[in-house]
């Protein structure tokens, strides 16, 4: 037994022509009603006439047609003009005429190409329906056709404002979407940044080192050991981001980013980096977003560290709170920077729209006494 309340769904799910086909089956239904005989549109003067074979044509072109209303416009309104046509030179004044005015106003909302030769063409095709009048000795005035001219053409504009309507929405969906996309294209960027640029500034500068090691077998060791460490811990971050656009995500225990400061500060420290850390404060129960732009607040200050500051005293300092997540990495900037990558400042760029996102402050500079100061101010419980 079908559950009722998927009615809907398996409504939605048939072709636009079989929907549509139960408005045209009513109009044919009610126009064969004994009561309804004559009380239809009444066009062109003509004498009522009893319903006969004819009639039920005129009928049934007028309301069959209707279930391409969607589907083939154009070819809806051909057929009803001509059911309407044949309905009222013979006059038999049938409900069926309401049909129209649903064919000019689908036509005008659904039709695609050449609106404006429809337009001409069927405006071409009333003005030979009005001369046909007086050729069969009947007649409306002229302020009857106008009358009823500007009624089928109020129907085209509500149909056009329909169609106009629909297609703001649609370009506004669009536009959504294609927001959505550059956003998360822009997310994914920036992690892909903040974890590939830090391990491998991590195993240049490693593997710079253990050049000048050769010498020394166990400080080779010990430096080709930190480097392999810094690749694997690069191939589990990058598989979490992974794990992160996967749609499933959520099913595996991962650690918050901040508990993974302390494992990242002694990574920097394998890769020649003198390193002191605090971490002080008992974080928010909720911090959502926040701890995760701390961790790569700390991330990318290190990775710059490693790289314009090599081997100088660095800094960093956490403080938790309730409300908020505080930052500080500070470099003293007497180390040897050569042999080491390039920047391009995007990192810092990218933190302090994080930060500025979630409603916090972000500054990046000298220090006062010389050296490199990146400070975050990141309120907790914040949601990306």
């Amino acid at each position: 037994m079908i559950d009722p309340r998927r009615f809907p769904d398996l409504w939605r799910g048939l072709d636009v022509t079989v929907r549509d086909l139960p408005l045209g089956l009513l109009i044919l239904a009610m126009s064969s009603v004994p009561a309804f005989h004559n009380v239809g549109t009444q066009f062109g003067g003509m004498p009522d006439r009893p319903l006969d074979l004819t009639a039920v044509v005129a009928i049934a072109l007028q309301s069959l047609p209707l279930a391409l209303r969607r589907r083939l416009p154009a070819l809806c309104l051909t057929l009803v003009s001509l059911g309407f046509a044949l309905d009222q030179l013979r006059g038999y004044h049938s409900f069926a005429g309401t049909a129209l005015a649903i064919a000019v106003l689908s036509t005008a909302a659904h039709l695609e190409g050449r609106r404006r030769a429809t337009v001409l063409a069927f405006s071409a095709a009333y003005l030979v329906l009005t001369a046909a009048f007086p050729l069969l000795g009947a007649g409306e005035s002229p302020a009857g056709y106008v009358t009823f001219y500007l009624a089928l053409a109020f129907m085209w504009g509500l149909g056009a404002w329909l169609r106009s309507t629909r297609a703001m929405e649609a370009e506004h969906r669009r536009r959504v979407a294609e927001d959505t996309r550059t956003a998360e294209r822009t997310r994914i960027a920036r992690e892909l940044h903040d974890v590939v640029t830090h391990h491998v500034t991590a195993m240049v500068v490693q593997s710079e080192a253990a050049r000048y090691l050769t010498g020394a077998p166990e400080r080779l060791d010990q430096s080709l050991a930190a480097v392999t460490d810094t690749g694997r811990r690069a191939i589990t971050d990058l598989r979490h981001l992974l794990d992160l656009l996967n749609p499933d995500h959520g099913t595996q225990d991962t650690p918050p980013p901040v508990a993974r400061l302390l494992p990242l500060v002694e990574q920097t420290r394998r890769a020649g980096q003198p390193v002191e850390f605090t971490e002080e404060g008992t974080p928010a129960e909720s911090k959502g977003s926040a701890d995760l732009v701390a961790f790569r607040v700390v991330q990318e200050a290190l990775t710059n560290a490693l790289k314009y500051a090599h081997g100088s005293r660095t800094a960093v300092q956490v403080h938790h709170s309730e409300k908020e997540i505080k930052v500080e990495v500070s470099t003293d900037g007497s180390g040897s920077t050569a042999g080491t990558p390039g920047g391009t400042g995007r990192g810092l760029v990218g933190l302090r729209e994080r930060v500025d996102v979630l409603g916090g402050d972000f500054s990046a500079g000298p220090g006062p006494q010389g050296g490199f100061v990146v400070r975050a101010r990141i309120p907790a419980g914040s949601q990306s």
